[in-house]
């Protein structure tokens, strides 16, 4: 490394997910939950009260929902 220290880390990011440092396998949610939100904000600030309930609700299933859910299907969601 050419001479300089190696800094520690509790979290690292890999594939878009937090792997956090524990005895056991854990992720963190924090930063998909804040891209959630903010791809929330966005359509909500773009269609806000001009759009029907249904077509909100579709283009958060639609373009949300994924960025909330990306990998979870390869973690266990255990609560600890």
């Amino acid at each position: 490394m050419d001479g300089h220290e190696i800094l520690w880390s509790n979290t690292i990011r890999y594939l878009a997910v937090y792997l956090v440092s524990s005895k056991n396998f854990s992720i963190s949610l924090d930063c998909a939950k804040k891209s959630f939100y903010r791809a929330f904000n966005a359509v909500f600030g773009k269609v806000g009260r001009v759009a029907w309930e249904n077509v909100v609700v579709e283009l958060l299933k639609s373009r949300c929902l994924p960025i909330l859910l990306y990998g979870l299907e390869a973690c266990p969601l255990t609560k600890t």
